[in-house]
């Protein structure tokens, strides 16, 4: 099991980037794939991107592809989303997810999941 919180989130104008960042505690870290979603106001939860526990293979949203960028640094426990051309429907709250073993664009296959952290793109 391990715990995660989410950061990086904010205002930003339409166009422009942030990074997204999430740490997690827990000695298993390195062996979970990690995975990061998000929910709009009315709309269910959608998955955006994972990586694999080694960070070699990644999946991506169609609707983020090319866009955004997840990436993971094991040493020091931490996932990254850096989101680039942000767009007004990028809004939405912005969770970190883990799952031992292969990532998974599911949500129910996620055993543990971070706070949150508000990201608002205006147009």
């Amino acid at each position: 099991q391990v715990q995660l919180v989410e950061s990086g989130g904010g205002l930003v104008q339409a166009g422009g980037s942030l990074r997204l960042s999430c740490v997690a505690s827990g000695t298993m870290f390195s062996s979970y794939a990690l995975g990061w979603f998000r929910q709009a106001p009315g709309k269910e939860r959608e998955f955006v991107a994972a990586v694999t526990w080694s960070g070699r293979d990644t999946e991506y949203a169609e609707s983020v592809e090319g866009r955004f960028i997840i990436s993971r640094d094991n040493d020091k426990n931490t996932v990254y989303l850096a989101m680039n051309s942000l767009q007004p429907e990028d809004t939405a709250v912005y969770y970190c997810a883990a799952r031992p073993g292969y990532y998974s664009p599911w949500d129910g296959d996620y055993t543990d999941w971070g706070q949150g952290t508000q990201v608002t793109v205006s147009s």
